[in-house]
């Protein structure tokens, strides 16, 4: 049996990676192909090319990187004749993989996939492409799966694939250990893990950072960089930022579990902020154009999945990334989030000099974020996907009557 993978994002190679291992404890003779990351090629997957180092962000990205991607969907297309594998598992990157789902499925080869985009939040009638394309939709957030079912997908909710790795995740005991014999408390900085997200994000994080220590002298900031290539970028943020703050790569999860809280870039690593139980606030900085366009398409009050996950009905529509305390609709909110192109500092600093101050309020966010946890951030997707997939090309003919709704 031999499976090709489409992934190009820094989270799906993670969670690639955990299904290949899944897979392969349930089958080691199958074969693991296609397109993917440093983890995927790790766990045992053939690369045919590195995508996680082609992930960008907004049309003009996209643009400047054209050809390489019109070659990479040829290339697939032509193994698919050539190869023909047995399934081929898309991992979220949207824009590229519903090319590769459109050449699979044209050469009647099943298409699954695992981490949908988010197309309740962007969109919507992108939904279309997944009932031509995709087989079988396999969610990672509860309320997705009857939102693919009610416009005539075939979907099953197997959880979310980033609650496993955060279960196994190693921790650097030594390292963790010098924050904590500090007592200065830790504001740790986490700016996002593509560099045009560092570009847009870290210099207000910075400006925040500068105006919480006016208010709060003792506290101390460490921000974390997720690759080595973007050290200098950072080192020279911080520099020009006045702001006196150690930089540390590939140290987030100790450097989340050492923090009294966080300022943060919306992401996936709002779902280990919710397992480590820290109060943060959420910054996403976008151009005027940027934040133009988003309010033309987007179909959620909130960015975070946080907040999300807590909204009494996540499809409500409203004025995203504008946390407002006094508005009801932002009651249940246990991550202030600011989706913005104006300047936000002031908010960022309210609310981080609150948690290092407010003993109450910083407990108040702290139970929210334990029960939620509870709630949701259960290990097991990567097991539970991979029992879907065996079901399937084992062809017991199981997978229907296992996965299909309740009557």
């Amino acid at each position: 049996m031999r499976i090709f993978f489409s992934v190009g994002e820094p989270s799906g190679d993670l969670h690639g990676a955990n299904l290949i291992h899944a897979l392969r404890n349930r089958h080691p003779d199958w074969e693991f192909v296609g397109y993917g990351g440093p983890k995927m090629a790790t766990a045992g997957c053939t690369l045919h090319a590195d995508l996680t180092q082609l992930a960008v962000m907004w049309v003009a990205q996209v643009l400047i990187h054209l050809r390489k991607f019109l070659k990479l969907v040829a290339d697939a297309d032509r193994y698919f004749g050539a190869e023909r594998p047995d399934a081929v598992i898309l991992i979220d990157y949207p824009g590229f993989n519903w090319h590769i789902a459109r050449k699979a499925k044209a050469r009647g080869i099943p298409v699954i996939y695992y981490g949908t985009p988010q197309l309740w939040a962007w969109a919507s009638w992108r939904v279309r492409k997944m009932r031509s394309f995709v087989d079988h939709v396999l969610c990672k957030l509860p309320f997705e799966e009857k939102w693919f079912r009610d416009r005539g997908c075939h979907a099953s909710y197997v959880g979310h694939p980033y609650f496993d790795e955060l279960a196994t995740q190693p921790i650097d005991d030594d390292f963790l250990r010098q924050f904590q014999c500090d007592s200065r408390p830790l504001v740790t900085i986490l700016p996002g893990s593509r560099t045009q997200e560092i570009t847009s994000n870290l210099r207000s994080m910075l400006v925040a950072a500068r105006q919480i220590r006016e208010r709060v002298p003792q506290v101390k900031f460490a921000v974390a960089v997720f690759k080595e290539g973007q050290r200098e970028l950072v080192k020279r943020l911080i520099d020009s930022s006045g702001v006196d703050a150690e930089l540390h790569v590939s140290r987030t999860p100790e450097l989340i579990r050492a923090a009294r809280c966080c300022l943060a870039c919306s992401g996936s690593v709002s779902l280990e902020l919710l397992h480590c139980e820290k109060p943060t606030v959420i910054l996403y900085q976008v151009s005027r154009l940027g934040f133009f366009v988003q309010r033309i398409f987007r179909k959620v009050r909130y960015i975070t999945l946080v907040n999300l996950l807590t909204a009494e009905d996540p499809f409500a529509h409203g004025s995203a990334g504008i946390y407002d305390p006094a508005d009801p609709r932002d009651a249940h909110v246990l991550m202030p989030e600011y989706l913005t192109c104006e300047d936000r500092t002031a908010e960022l600093t309210g609310h981080v000099v609150d948690w290092l101050t407010d003993k109450c309020e910083y407990e108040r966010i702290v139970r929210g974020l334990a029960e939620l946890k509870d709630r949701v951030g259960q290990c097991g997707a990567s097991e539970r996907a991979a029992e879907y997939i065996s079901h399937l090309l084992d062809g017991t003919g199981e997978t229907a009557k296992r996965w299909a709704p309740a009557a």
